[in-house]
């Protein structure tokens, strides 16, 4: 009699923990590798899906050129108006807010067509260089950056204004200056913090990159949209072209991932 009304008092606790399990299992994993594993079989045994590979992968190098130096640039611009953001200088802070609001309150395809077509062209012309001059792909990195750079700048904001007002007291009760204090004890924390924040905007880069493909840019979305194009091939090219894109992200996903644990570690 015991044993029974043990037995019927574990039961729930096993179906519960039973079906815990099965909820927290990364169904959608399984489902992305099945995807992958698709997608290989297709261009394995296809020639068209080869085709498609062999011709968009070409466009592979354009793209990650232009996320690195994209995002290399718009971690200047980021970190500047960052600091503009956080400053007590009138101007600074003005302007600041002023590029931030403008960026982020216009889309990113417009922003990208103004600043190929307007104000690069505009700036080209201010030291003696003619607009047409200046390459498409430099167009690109530069309307990427500044679009970016407003998000980034937004994210070392709340990483400087995350670290506590007594240990910039501190400094410069140390007598450090603004800037030293801000430069050896403020910023190297608050970068720490927003590194995964940062990994996540350059995943989000590396997507929004496809959108330089409308200024004629050969990345893989452009040979892409080529290859479909001229062979009237548009399943296999998308379909390849979506794949790279999902491979791409999922790798850069994991490593930052990976970066955000090593950093829970550190802190523990």
């Amino acid at each position: 009699m015991i044993l029974a009304k043990a037995a019927s008092k574990e039961t729930p606790l096993i179906v519960e923990s039973l079906w815990d399990r099965f909820a927290r299992f990364p169904w959608w994993l399984v489902a992305i590798i099945l995807v992958l594993i698709g997608s290989a079989y297709f261009v394995a045994t296809n020639e068209s899906y080869q085709a498609s590979l062999l011709f968009i992968v070409q466009g592979i190098s354009i793209t990650v050129q232009t996320t690195l130096y994209a995002y290399a640039l718009a971690l200047v611009i980021g970190l500047i108006m960052g600091l503009g953001r956080v400053s007590r200088n009138v101007v600074f802070s003005n302007v600041a807010r002023f590029y931030v609001e403008v960026v982020r309150g216009i889309p990113m395809l417009v922003l990208i067509f103004y600043i190929a077509f307007v104000a690069v062209v505009d700036f080209a012309g201010f030291f003696g260089i003619a607009g047409r001059d200046v390459p498409m792909n430099v167009r690109a990195i530069i309307a990427l950056a500044v679009t970016y750079g407003a998000f980034l700048a937004e994210i070392f904001r709340a990483g400087i204004q995350s670290i506590d007002r007594g240990q910039m007291e501190a400094a410069r009760s140390l007598g450090m200056s603004y800037t030293k204090a801000m430069r050896y004890v403020i910023l190297p924390q608050a970068i720490r913090n927003v590194l995964p924040a940062l990994g996540n905007d350059f995943v989000a880069m590396l997507k929004d990159s496809s959108l330089v493909s409308v200024l004629a840019v050969r990345d893989i979305t452009q040979v892409a949209r080529l290859h479909a194009g001229s062979t009237f091939r548009f399943r296999e090219a998308y379909t390849v072209l979506a794949v790279l894109y999902l491979s791409m992200t999922l790798v850069l996903s994991a490593l930052v991932q990976w970066l955000e644990r090593r950093l829970h570690a550190g802190r523990k």
